[in-house]
């Protein structure tokens, strides 16, 4: 794995701290520290155990940046960090969040980072957008959470949405990142799937023996 995928993830990490803890104007809030060790735990997580062309792949995919949907998409995780720290810390404008409901989403944040973990442990051509990487040779993964979801890494970004701002202790940015964020991934999901069944050998079959694109049961 290239130097930069190390350098790129630190400077991550370290302006989600910024972002947080900055616009708090304080160290003292426990949940933060809780929720930026949840996220660096799977940061490097993933450098130290996936495979590195799939690291590749999710940084440039195709070789190319990034599409601006998904820049737009980190822009909105930031703007939300930046809200809990103000509300939390400085404004109180929302954030009487109930403890257990912040410890509940804390761990509800975590299941859904090991979800998404277990998704790319046995996907390599885990993507950040949607495209058949034939110069990667995909093809279908019926493994792991694949076995039971046709779309387990959209499953985990769902609860991750649903459980931050809240985890955060801020209603306010709650209610950010959900309205900004979700509709984005529900779309993503229904639009990959569609791709997927007409673009890649065997996945119609797959489709067809693994019926939930989300949820068992439901969807």
């Amino acid at each position: 794995m290239p130097v930069s995928a190390y350098v790129q993830s630190a400077i991550f990490l370290i302006l989600a701290a910024v972002a947080l803890f900055a616009a708090a104007g304080t160290l003292a809030i426990l949940g933060f520290w809780l929720y930026l060790a949840i996220l660096a735990t799977i940061v490097v997580a993933s450098l130290l155990s996936l495979d590195p062309g799939l690291l590749r792949e999710r940084m440039r995919p195709g070789g190319q940046r990034p599409p601006l949907a998904l820049r737009l998409f980190t822009i909105v995780m930031f703007l939300h960090w930046i809200v809990a720290g103000l509300d939390r810390g400085r404004f109180h404008w929302s954030d009487g969040v109930p403890s257990w409901i912040q410890a509940s989403d804390l761990i509800a944040l975590a299941a859904g980072y090991v979800l998404c973990f277990s998704a790319m442990a046995v996907n390599r051509f885990f993507s950040s957008v949607v495209r058949i990487q034939s110069d990667r040779g995909q093809h279908v993964v019926a493994s792991g959470p694949y076995a039971y979801v046709r779309h387990p890494g959209y499953l985990a970004g769902i609860v991750i949405i649903l459980a931050s701002g809240s985890a955060l202790g801020s209603w306010l940015a709650a209610l950010l990142v959900i309205v900004s964020s979700l509709p984005f991934l529900l779309y993503r999901a229904i639009t990959e799937d569609r791709v997927l069944q007409a673009e890649l050998p065997g996945y119609a079959d797959y489709a067809r023996r693994v019926r939930w694109r989300l949820v068992p049961g439901i969807w």
